[in-house]
């Protein structure tokens, strides 16, 4: 693998809007720092669009979830992502990918990022046992009031999770 970055340091954004961050999310990220030096989860904001919980909720949340690991770094952003992982130095792109339409999805992205801007996607396929979760149907089950107990982190800190959302204590 080229390294690129300045001091070689292997730096990687995983780009999210993270509504909540699954056990998905955290295969991903877990499997991923064997390859990288670094990982900064960063949370994308779009303010148009209506979400669970803030930015901030959700920059703490994940905060808490890597209170231990050294090399996870998160922040939030708006705008691109390539100027996103620009701004914190990374020159890889890091992406989840469950089936075929994600792949699709993401393969045109990544050409248009690394036209822009030379940076690379690396894309990792989810764990056939998570394949099925995702943040929206995570925040169906809230909405509905059901347990999401078994689709969060099992590390997060209970004290971050909305009082609104139905857990096992």
């Amino acid at each position: 693998m080229k390294k690129t970055l300045q001091n070689n340091r292997r730096v990687a954004l995983f780009p999210g809007s993270f509504d909540p961050f699954t056990i998905g999310h955290e295969s991903i990220v877990e499997r991923a720092l064997p390859l990288f030096d670094e990982i900064v989860i960063a949370i994308g904001v779009n303010y148009n669009k209506q979400t669970l919980t803030t930015a901030e909720e959700r920059l703490a949340w994940i905060k808490g979830i890597y209170r231990n690991e050294p090399r996870v770094r998160v922040i939030y952003y708006t705008g691109l992502t390539v100027d996103a992982a620009r701004e914190c130095g990374a020159t890889y792109i890091l992406r989840g990918v469950r089936m075929i339409q994600d792949f699709e999805y993401e393969k045109n992205i990544a050409e248009t990022n690394r036209a822009m801007s030379g940076i690379e996607t690396v894309l990792l396929y989810t764990l056939p046992e998570y394949g099925h979760i995702s943040s929206t149907i995570v925040r169906e089950l809230v909405k509905y009031d059901h347990d999401v107990s078994a689709y969060l982190p099992r590390n997060c800190d209970p004290s971050l999770i909305p009082s609104t959302w139905k857990v096992k204590k």
